[in-house]
């Protein structure tokens, strides 16, 4: 786990290394162990490296291998790279390192494109070839390593985050306005390839593009989910589907165990994380397990130490419980803010960070559940799309925190076009690799919502303390299972009833049975006291106003009473009009 970054030229100039140094500066907390930079003509490559799979210096980054001709830099994690290691040497290749970065260099010179389609892991890298010039961009199947990039007619910039490109001063930084409705209406969702800012993209998941050295792009989708089902899968009982589930789990699991460093479990108190435990258990592993909670407010609780306490003393883990009071929280959020590569409104990344913070003392890897609601039916709005005439209608309703009549009277009329929110839910809806419309919003919510959302929230806040995070749910081979599963064995009995009933294999029932609870950080639902006066001094700051992003009528409504505009999914409006000004401030956009 690592950051990345990067300037490859097509003008005929010389990559800026001071630029790439800058970048990989900003990159620092994703790899505290040691830095480089790699530059041969058009082309320089920058690494910040946290050391998981080799603890050596062979496996130092850009790697380059002059006999091949390739220079590389990569993020993330290949969990299969000894199986593919064994493959390459049979094939010829000699190797210098007992990493998983030799073993993608190698791949890709012997596979090319292919690789990718052998790769089980998360991934984001960029290679460049010495005797093409061609430099070529991928990320993994389901965008859990992220990949930013800026490019005009001078040539293209990269890095793992979009505050590093900001070293960049050629940047257009003003607001996209179809950013902008997505993030006001899609759940603070900016679907790839867009982001925040009109001169900064990210590539999409299960793509990659190819650089030419005269200027030429192409890129394409290389892994789509598909919830067709055979013949065969629509003869399997309940039974059956359980039994094909528990090794999918069970090998989704082992496979992120591969590391040469002990691997912890952030442990929510929900199934998910306490399934993750369970199946660590099974396998004999040692745990450290690690859950945090809040002061409740408005008699919401603000943690769920009784579960996570539950699961713990069960398997009898070394457990980190952290309470944050208050004043901890407000004093954390602009550290929290200034982390995220995308403004996120989820109330649950100040939770993150601050747990990674208090994880990062003991170790280097962690386990963490998320993706098993997008993937099998955890959310409440999956079972009213049942036999729904309007697929698109119903979701929105029960999704969007705003329609597009209430966006426009919250933006300034300049960022007031189309509806495009919805208008991008129809064309997913129209051409998604699913007929049902519960398995349509599986498909977007799992695919685009779940990239967006839940796993760059775990990847930035995580990374902020030089923590990794892996994803088992996300085990795309777990993933595309799923995906065969009928949507009524997900959805039924409040959602995710088919991992619940094989996850009573493995955990106490007593966590499988309570009520469904998140990540829940109250204060920051309901804006109160501090918090109240910490957003009402930003979205009333000169630089607010001066941006006028917002209709002042509109923001002015909510400050009257912030508990009165609560978004379907129990979100403050407030603090989403709030987070992003103070993300903008954060970054001096």
């Amino acid at each position: 786990m690592c950051g990345i970054s990067g300037e490859y030229r097509t003008d005929g100039q010389a990559a800026n290394v001071d630029l790439v140094r800058r970048m990989n500066d900003r990159l620092a907390p994703r790899g505290p162990d040691s830095e480089g930079v790699f530059a041969q003509r058009q082309v320089a490559l920058g690494h910040r490296r946290l050391k998981i799979m080799d603890m050596s210096e062979q496996s130092a980054q850009p790697m380059v291998d002059p006999e091949l001709g390739l220079a590389m830099v990569f993020n993330g994690a290949i969990y299969n790279y000894r199986e593919l290691r064994r493959e390459l040497e049979l094939a010829g290749y000699r190797f210098f390192s007992d990493g998983d970065t030799e073993v993608l260099l190698k791949a890709w010179h012997a596979w090319g494109i292919d690789a990718l389609r052998r790769l089980q892991g998360m991934f984001a890298f960029a290679v460049w070839d010495r005797d093409s010039g061609r430099l070529v961009m991928a990320r993994d199947r389901l965008g859990i390593k992220p990949l930013y990039y800026s490019r005009d007619n001078r040539g293209l910039r990269f890095a793992s985050t979009l505050p590093a490109l900001l070293e960049f001063e050629g940047i257009d930084r003003d607001i996209d306005p179809v950013a902008l409705n997505h993030y006001m209406s899609f759940h603070a969702v900016v679907p790839a390839p867009r982001t925040m800012l009109r001169g900064v993209r990210k590539l999409p998941p299960a793509s990659y593009m190819v650089i030419e050295p005269d200027g030429a792009v192409r890129s394409e989708t290389w892994w789509d989910l598909s919830y067709r089902r055979s013949a065969e899968d629509a003869e399997r009982g309940e039974q059956e589907w359980k039994e094909m589930l528990s090794d999918a789990l069970r090998t989704a699991v082992r496979r992120r165990q591969v590391a040469a460093v002990d691997v912890g479990v952030l442990l929510s108190g929900g199934v998910d994380s306490s399934l993750l435990v369970g199946l660590m258990a099974e396998a004999g592993q040692s745990l450290q397990t690690f859950s945090v909670g809040f002061e409740a407010v408005n008699e919401e609780a603000g943690d769920e130490f009784q579960y996570s306490d539950l699961v713990a003393e069960h398997f009898g883990t070394r457990h980190h419980k952290l309470f944050i009071p208050p004043g901890e929280v407000l004093e954390t959020l602009p550290d929290a803010i200034g982390a995220m590569a995308e403004p996120m409104v989820s109330h649950d990344c100040v939770a993150f960070h601050l747990l990674s913070r208090e994880v990062s003392q003991h170790c280097r890897v962690v386990q963490s559940g998320q993706g098993a609601d997008e993937v099998f039916g955890g959310y409440h709005w999956y079972p009213p799309m049942y036999g729904s005439p309007n697929a698109v209608e119903r979701y929105s309703q029960v999704f969007f925190d705003r329609d597009f009549d209430e966006y426009a009277r919250a933006v300034d009329p300049r960022f007031v076009d189309q509806d495009h929110a919805t208008a991008f839910v129809t064309a997913h809806f129209d051409h998604a690799g699913a007929g049902d419309p519960v398995d349509k919003a599986l498909h977007l919510d799992t695919t685009v919502m779940l990239v967006d959302d839940p796993v760059k929230r775990v990847d930035n806040m995580t990374m902020a303390w030089g923590l990794e995070a892996r994803v088992p749910f996300l085990d795309h081979e777990l993933v595309e299972l799923a995906a065969r599963i009928p949507p009524e064995l997900k959805t039924r009995d409040q959602g995710k009833y088919i991992l619940k009933e094989t996850a009573r294999d493995f955990i106490p029932h007593a966590v499988i049975d309570r009520p469904k609870g998140y990540f829940p950080v109250p204060a920051l639902k309901y804006l109160q006291g501090p918090f109240l006066d910490y957003v009402r001094d930003a979205v009333t700051s000169e630089s607010a106003r001066g941006r006028r992003l917002w209709n002042p009528e509109y923001v002015s409504g909510l400050l009257d009473d912030p508990e009165a505009h609560i978004t379907p999914l129990r979100g403050s409006k407030l603090w989403q009009v709030a987070l992003l000004e103070l993300w903008l401030q954060s970054h001096d956009v």
